[in-house]
């Protein structure tokens, strides 16, 4: 007697029919709208939608929306508060939608003005509702993009003037520098389109490569053309700054002797205040661009989020550390960061340590390693124990408020 087999086919998954949109950023206009040119003409359903933000400062936005041959729409928008997470949420998400329902067969290019950053947008995805539902639900986010001017990029990435030496700021605090917004571009892409003039110096170039996959390891440099589709964003990848706490590489390590230079110092020990206060100058001199999170002995409680472009420096706070909350409490955080804390956790420091990235052009790893571990609590320092470390003389102190713990 023979049985008959049977198999059972595989479960189907259902198919996508979100529009894909493609966020497509950069900081020099001229490349980031021949990039966008390039993708328009090579699909006739791709439409494009970009903002004007001249005039934003006085809440006057313009939006233009258009297709490879023509335009569809011009529309001016004055809005109460004239910033760019009020024209996100007020503007481009409802735009997004309303185009992914009244054009269920194309695909969507948002083209972000130079100051606009794209973490700005994927942050307003995850809070903002349009028509009281997730923009999520009406389209599919596919890929950041920045297009990269390799003519400029160095420049640009070196240079400590503020946005609105070029009249870029978007809101009169707006304060933050050219060299960040470029920095924050790159870091947060998942794709880069390196874009180069038939002049370009092909030595300039290859530097300009290295030093961006270094700025951002986990994207891929691809050509124009294939950039959309590609499936490439996480809605889950933390932020630059978080990735350490998440488990995930901050950055290359790689301090062998070369022209673009990526140094990863971690410690268990923390930093003396004063020491670190009085070597960031010399710490940010030569890099182009610092990342990572710090411990400080005299605060040990907070998460201290490090970073520097163009030879500023910015600190703040990313909240608690594990160690430092009631275990009942640490359900607040994601998955990821419990489980990098459980993989590497110390019986004194808990999850402390400090994570912290340096890159730049023919960097001296030595001696800056030597910098950052001159700042760290010496032995005799280290007996003192937490309760002698909070009277360490700190001049950070008051700058990383945390919302009290309840009793």
């Amino acid at each position: 007697m023979s049985a008959e087999s049977t198999t059972s086919a595989p479960p189907v998954s259902p198919v996508d029919h979100r529009p894909a949109v493609t966020v497509l950023s950069g900081f020099s206009p001229g490349a980031v709208h021949a990039a966008a040119r390039t993708l328009l003409l090579a699909d006739d359903r791709l439409i494009a939608i970009g903002h004007d933000l001249r005039d934003i400062r006085d809440g006057v936005i313009r939006r233009t929306v258009r297709t490879a041959t023509e335009p569809i729409e011009r529309a001016t928008v004055t809005l109460v508060h004239g910033c760019v997470s009020c024209t996100l949420r007020e503007d481009v998400l409802p735009a997004l939608v309303r185009l992914a329902r009244e054009r269920p067969g194309s695909d969507l290019l948002l083209i972000l003005p130079p100051a606009v950053e794209p973490e700005a947008v994927a942050a307003a995805c995850a809070h903002c509702l349009v028509d009281g539902a997730p923009v999520t639900d009406a389209v599919r986010f596919d890929s950041y993009v920045t297009v990269v001017d390799a003519d400029r990029f160095l420049d640009d990435l070196a240079d400590p003037g503020d946005l609105r030496d070029r009249g870029l700021h978007a809101a009169e605090d707006d304060h933050r520098s050219i060299a960040d917004v470029v920095a924050h571009q790159v870091e947060f892409s998942d794709t880069v389109i390196l874009w180069n003039r038939p002049e370009t110096d092909p030595l300039d170039l290859e530097r300009v490569k290295a030093l961006v996959h270094r700025l951002a390891p986990w994207s891929v440099q691809a050509p124009v053309a294939r950039v959309r589709r590609t499936g490439r964003h996480d809605p889950d990848r933390p932020g630059t700054l978080g990735r350490a706490l998440e488990g995930r590489a901050l950055a290359l390590h790689d301090p062998e002797p070369a022209e673009v230079t990526s140094i990863l110092f971690e410690s268990r020990r923390p930093f003396h205040p004063r020491r670190l206060h009085d070597a960031l100058e010399e710490l940010t001199g030569e890099a182009l661009r610092g990342r990572g999170q710090l411990w400080i002995a005299s605060q040990p409680e907070t998460v201290v989020a490090f970073e520097s472009a163009g030879g500023g420096v910015s600190l703040g706070g990313l909240g608690y550390w594990l160690a430092a909350l009631p275990v009942e409490r640490w359900t607040e955080t994601s998955d990821d960061r419990r489980l990098a804390a459980d993989l590497t956790w110390d019986p004194y420091y808990g999850d402390r340590r400090t994570v912290l990235a340096l890159i730049g052009l023919r960097l001296d790893p030595v001696a800056l390693t030597a910098l950052l571990e001159s700042c760290l609590l010496t032995d005799a320092e280290l007996s003192e124990g937490f309760d002698g470390w909070r009277d360490l003389p700190d001049p950070f102190a008051g700058c990383f408020p945390l919302t009290p713990l309840a009793d």
